[in-house]
């Protein structure tokens, strides 16, 4: 049979709770009701408070003092304990108990406030000295001066040069009598069944004569007109037209498609550029016409006469070859298959070019081998998918290389030149000497890459290789 709690017991652990929550000192103390005895003990309220006795708790106490109805915890009479394990706590003791806790704890109450103002000070963490000084994160901030803005200008964009004058503000009447560079006649039409986009160059007029930057020009009166169309940002997929022969009204009647969705049409802008053909020259660029094609209705096609501007590209681009590197270190052979050549430049008025590919090996600055492809007639984009091999053990391998040449083969004279590379030691640019690193890196592996032509100018001022060949 258990016995029941004395009434000793009971009170120390109410007054052990209640000292707990509101007095300083420690839980024996607590248990022992020593710490409530004297009436001039601190009460201390646990939590983040300042280390000083709060103002209310002071203010409170001089009330108290002076005579005030508010009791403190010493002004409430202890219940009587005893340690003798005989003594049954009978009702009248329970209730005088719980009557002690519920005024101590109402005493308490009223001498809180009900929303206290708390300063609460910062904890400082590190060593101690004589002069603190606060810890805050720094901010880098960068002085800017008026000369930083004035640097992310671009001069070119402003410039008021010929090249960049802005045409959108200007008829083509005024256009035409500021330049004198004639007019070109075409149109455009959308099939959305068939998802082309239709491009079709009919005629222009006006055209200038022409401005031969040399002396082996032979007819200075005449033009050899033709038109060179791309779709922007891409200019490697161009369509071109025939050669018009000594007019400056040439008629061409000619018709492009290009394959691509009508969405991305619409962020497309059509460029046509009129070029002036020489055989014994350069060719010239006269003119040219851009049309964002988000500002016209393509489903329902037209027809436009612009006026040509001056165009900023005076170099015309001679074309682009597709080559293939491949070398078998065990058997010292190095394979290159000319695959293909693209928008090359035109070096017969009448049916384009007919054009072939020599490639010849150096070694060092000696003229070892020399091949050369079939010649495809009257294209200017030829397929030819020829394979050949060179004899080149490892150890010489690091000063080969491989001189590229595309001619225009002639009948009735020499053959004309289009356009040149040298891939190797001596390579004759960038893209060049990445494809042989690439070869050099992969053996056993065929390495493809498109090449852009050069002049022969250029190959032999930067490659002594393009010198020894003809």
């Amino acid at each position: 049979m258990l016995e029941p709690l004395n009434e000793g017991f009971l009170s120390r652990i109410s007054d052990l709770l209640l000292c707990r929550w509101t007095c300083r000192h420690c839980c024996q103390k607590c248990y022992e009701s020593s710490c409530c005895q004297s009436s001039e003990d601190e009460v201390e309220i646990l939590g983040p408070f300042p280390a000083q006795t709060p103002p209310w708790l002071m203010a409170s106490r001089s009330s108290d003092k002076d005579g005030g109805s508010v009791h403190t915890a010493s002004d409430v009479p202890l219940a009587p304990r005893t340690n003798s394990p005989d003594r049954r706590c009978s009702s009248s003791d329970t209730s005088k108990s719980t009557y002690s806790l519920t005024r101590r704890i109402s005493s308490l109450e009223s001498r809180r406030p009900s929303s206290p103002l708390i300063d609460i000070k910062p904890i400082e963490f590190g060593v101690f000295s004589a002069k603190k000084e606060p810890v805050q994160p720094s901010v880098l901030r960068r002085t800017y001066t008026p000369d930083d803005y004035f640097r992310k200008f671009e001069p070119h964009l402003y410039s008021l040069d010929s090249n960049s004058d802005d045409v959108d503000f200007l008829t083509d009447e005024e256009i035409l009598s500021k330049y004198q560079l004639g007019m070109l006649h075409f149109s455009t039409q959308y099939d959305l069944l068939h998802n082309h986009l239709t491009v079709r160059v009919i005629e222009a007029r006006d055209l200038p004569p022409p401005m031969a930057q040399d002396g082996a020009r032979q007819d200075m009166a005449h033009s050899n007109p033709y038109v060179k169309v791309c779709l922007l940002p891409d200019q490697k997929n161009s369509k071109q037209t025939g050669v018009k022969r000594k007019t400056q009204r040439p008629v061409f009647e000619e018709r492009y498609t290009f394959e691509i969705p009508f969405l991305e049409a619409q962020r497309r802008t059509l460029l046509l550029t009129v070029l002036d053909f020489d055989k014994f020259s350069r060719h010239c660029v006269i003119g040219k016409v851009s049309v964002p094609l988000c500002e016209v209705d393509l489903v329902k096609g037209g027809h436009w006469w612009k006026a040509l501007i001056p165009s900023s590209q005076n170099e015309v681009e001679l074309g682009e070859l597709l080559l293939s590197l491949n070398y078998l270190p065990s058997a010292g052979r190095l394979n290159v298959d000319v695959i293909r050549a693209k928008q090359l430049l035109q070096t017969d008025v009448s049916q384009g070019s007919d054009p072939f590919v020599k490639i010849q090996l150096v070694h060092g600055l000696k003229l070892v081998k020399t091949k050369k492809t079939s010649f495809l007639r009257g294209t200017i984009d030829p397929f030819y998918n020829e394979s050949f091999s060179f004899k080149v053990p490892q150890e010489e391998l690091e000063n080969a290389s491989l001189v590229f040449t595309v001619f225009g083969h002639n009948m009735k004279s020499s053959n004309d030149f289009i356009g040149r590379i040298v891939i190797g030691q001596y390579s004759s640019g960038p893209s060049e000497s990445n494809h042989w690193r690439r070869m050099l890196n992969t053996h056993r592996t065929a390495v493809e890459q498109w090449h852009s032509l050069r002049s022969r100018a250029e190959c032999d001022r930067v490659s002594p290789a393009s010198l020894e060949v003809t």
